[in-house]
């Protein structure tokens, strides 16, 4: 049986389908209670590692998903794996971050789950397609989105991939040991962005370039500082290494990564 935390986010959610779709038993784990079709739900809350036991029963393989506040509330990922270990998990799958490799970000997470005596795999995608969520008001208000950088490309990723990477790790062997760097397949910019949400849309859609500070202001409403500033640090001065297109996705699912263009297509109705 398989554990899935986080799993009614941009990630988690779409890693239960995969899973389900390939017959597993899956437990769903969330703070918030919600039902997903096929699969058990367990509210938990990795803060509290206890709240997780009710879920580790008969699980094999544990998928681990930290929110951006957990360190900042005190969380304590090795209490969260030796929960896990004592429940009987053997496998783990990590979504960490591309920062932690390139410095950007600091390593203990990684770090406990490396030291947990249990089979491991990391997941290290950079910024994701789906952030461009964060402009639909504006697009299906004004038909314009509002972003800093305007011109500096990285190589952002689908959710999907990244579940259907984590999936491949949760079920079949040789990946243990492994950090995999997932990216998009080209670096795209925001403005490259904005012009395929309206080849998606079929309707001009205008961008207007925000300064750091006006972009700050705006991120802060939702992210804790540091995570806001690392994050404006990427996307404005990205490192060559950030800029990379990595072919993990790719090796492990046997397909190219989906460009952002594809996500767009395929969430048109969001933005309209």
């Amino acid at each position: 049986m398989f554990v899935v935390t986080g799993a009614t986010g941009n990630v988690g959610r779409p890693l239960v389908q995969a899973l389900v779709k390939t017959g597993e038993a899956v437990t769903a784990v969330s703070r918030k209670e919600e039902h997903l079709p096929g699969v058990r739900h367990v509210r938990a809350d990795l803060t509290e590692p206890e709240t997780l036991k009710p879920a580790l029963d008969g699980a094999s393989t544990l998928f681990l998903l930290t929110s951006p506040d957990f360190l900042a509330a005190g969380g304590d990922l090795a209490g969260v794996l030796g929960t896990a270990k004592a429940g009987g998990v053997r496998r783990v799958v990590l979504l960490s971050s591309q920062g932690v490799a390139t410095g950007r970000h600091a390593p203990e997470l990684e770090d406990a789950v490396v030291g947990s005596g249990l089979e491991w795999t990391l997941l290290r995608p950079g910024g994701f397609h789906s952030n461009a969520f964060a402009w639909a008001e504006t697009v299906r208000t004004r038909r314009t989105v509002e972003a800093p950088f305007g011109d500096v490309a990285l190589p952002t990723v689908d959710p999907v991939d990244i579940a259907e990477v984590a999936a491949a790790a949760m079920r079949e062997d040789g990946h243990a040991g492994r950090a995999y760097t997932i990216t998009g397949p080209e670096p795209v910019t925001p403005r490259q962005q904005a012009a395929a949400i309206a080849d998606a849309l079929g309707e001009p859609v205008r961008f207007a370039e925000l300064s750091r500070a006006e972009a700050r202001t705006r991120m802060l409403q939702a992210m804790p500082e540091p995570v806001v500033e690392s994050t404006l640090d990427i996307l404005g001065a990205p490192k060559p290494e950030e800029q990379r297109v990595s072919d993990d996705v790719e090796r492990v699912l046997r397909r190219p990564a989906r460009s952002f263009a594809e996500w767009a297509g395929a969430n048109a109705a969001v933005f309209k």
